[in-house]
């Protein structure tokens, strides 16, 4: 998926919604899109992990050191109380964006 393809600030709501499932690595988080979009969202490494840094340092996740299943050292995620403040205001701007498209576009 290309930088432009969504709007802005779509990935990191959509990466917050992914971690209201319980504590996720980079790669699951990736394939959990991937998955529930019907294979449309392919979200490349290069930003989705900018992504989880940018998400850390606000405060939003937080991310912890362990082995994943199959063994390998992976940073674990997961959302905080401020990331679910975010998520619900992030998704509320969504909503009212992509309502105001789908009238300029007939479709509402």
């Amino acid at each position: 998926m290309g930088k432009n393809d969504l709007l802005p600030g779509t990935l990191d709501m959509m990466v917050l919604q992914t971690l209201t499932r319980g504590t996720l690595h980079g790669y699951a988080i990736a394939q959990l899109l991937k998955q529930l979009s019907d294979d449309i969202l392919q979200v490349e490494e290069g930003s989705l992990y900018p992504a989880l840094q940018r998400l850390e340092l606000d405060g939003w996740i937080e991310g912890e050191w362990a082995l994943s299943s199959n063994n390998r050292r992976a940073r674990f995620y997961k959302l905080t109380p401020e990331g679910r403040k975010a998520l619900a205001s992030e998704s509320a701007r969504y909503r009212r964006m992509t309502g105001a498209i789908a009238r300029v576009m007939g479709m509402a």
